[in-house]
């Protein structure tokens, strides 16, 4: 049975699970406790993915119709999780869907009225799930605080998607799910780094202490990349820690062809998949938008479908590009995907990253075989960006 704690968030349709997911994450990322989100619905409300900071969580939307292969990866994603976890539950469960709840918890319980509450708590009580709270969901009004003990009850209003702003219920179901959730994170960073697959295992965090970065969210710079590729050895690492792609990428091409593994908070430690470059590309999950340049390429990576399985990528290959000219990579990809692509192409003349919240116009080189484009510099972008 995995160790770590799973929290159900569950309630009627149109009860405002999924905001006060969002409203939950949002306050755990301030008590600074490890977590992560995992919507298992298709049908869950709103699409947070681009509201959160990916840097705190992994939201998981995923699109279409419940079947049994869908439960069944998402039991298998919540067996074998390697955080604490929020779970987006959904609002109409069957018998079969029930089977996620087998590999919950905890529950935090959320409808507008006492019946709403009363089918979903003989739920939990059917999977045996820990209650942790039940609250009324009111379109209008102000929130409440109703007991403390043993159950959180009370009052939460205006969940309303994209307005809505956290108040005291969502602080003390916060404070209250803090304390469920706690691992020490020097206890998660042992678990993890004693499980990596190399004998050489970087924290990220603590290579960033040993090149004096200052301790903030986003310490990593482009301009600490030079010193971060010279410390790292030839030879097979894993990489550990939150720290942005383009450092990710740029030390995987360092150390390439030599292995490198990286820490997944949904799949535990991976390889980046292995894509090839072929005349006729093959990679189902994801299309692409190419613009040439007389100075590089740029290549923009989309999601085409929501579920992104890491198994589903065996055998993908990429469009080659022309070898005459550098690579700028684009998209909101997992680590284990981005890097994948920038390795495809590590036999060009420099490859680099672009980021739009790093800056709108430019472009992070992570790999040079030139003169012209030092890793750690930012290179200007000439052609119109996708949108």
């Amino acid at each position: 049975m995995n160790s770590f704690p799973a929290i159900a968030i569950g309630g009627p349709p149109h009860s405002g699970k999924s905001v006060l997911t969002y409203l939950l994450t949002q306050a755990l990322r301030t008590q600074k406790v490890e977590h992560y989100v995992l919507r298992a619905c298709p049908d869950g409300e709103g699409d947070w993915s681009q509201e959160a900071p990916p840097a705190t969580v992994q939201l998981l939307r995923y699109k279409g119709a419940f079947s049994a292969a869908f439960v069944d990866r998402i039991c298998r994603d919540l067996e074998r999780r390697h955080l604490p976890l929020l779970v987006d539950a959904g609002g109409k469960p069957t018998g079969d869907q029930e089977r996620i709840f087998d590999f919950c918890t905890h529950a935090v319980l959320i409808a507008h009225d006492d019946a709403g509450l009363a089918a979903w708590r003989e739920l939990a009580a059917r999977h045996g799930l820990a209650v942790v709270a039940e609250l009324y969901s009111a379109r209008t009004g102000q929130d409440e605080i109703l007991a403390t003990t043993p159950v959180l009850r009370g009052q939460i209003a205006n969940l309303e998607r994209h307005t809505a702003t956290p108040g005291i219920a969502v602080a003390a179901l916060a404070a209250r799910l803090g304390e469920v959730l706690a691992y020490e994170d020097a206890e998660l960073r042992q678990h993890h780094l004693q499980h990596a697959p190399t004998e050489l295992a970087v924290d990220l965090d603590q290579l960033g202490d040993w090149l004096g970065l200052p301790r903030t969210e986003r310490r990593w710079q482009p301009v600490a990349l030079p010193a971060a590729v010279a410390y790292l050895p030839n030879a097979p690492i894993s990489l550990y820690a939150r720290a942005p792609q383009w450092l990710y990428a740029a030390l995987a091409l360092h150390i390439a062809p030599r292995p490198v593994f990286l820490f997944d908070v949904r799949l535990g430690w991976i390889e980046p998949v292995a894509l090839a470059c072929a005349a006729s590309p093959h990679i189902p999950p994801i299309s692409w938008q190419i613009e040439q340049t007389r100075g590089y390429t740029f290549m923009d990576l989309r999601l085409a479908e929501a579920y992104l399985d890491y198994a589903d990528f065996t055998d993908a290959t990429l469009p080659p590009l022309p070898t005459d000219r550098g690579v700028v990579l684009s998209g909101k990809l997992p680590n284990w995907l981005l890097v994948g692509a920038a390795l495809a192409y590590r036999t060009h003349p420099w490859l680099a990253i672009f980021q739009p919240q790093f800056s709108h116009a430019e472009a992070i080189v992570i790999f040079s075989r030139t003169q012209t484009h030092s890793v750690g510099a930012t290179t200007r972008l000439t052609h119109r960006l996708p949108s």
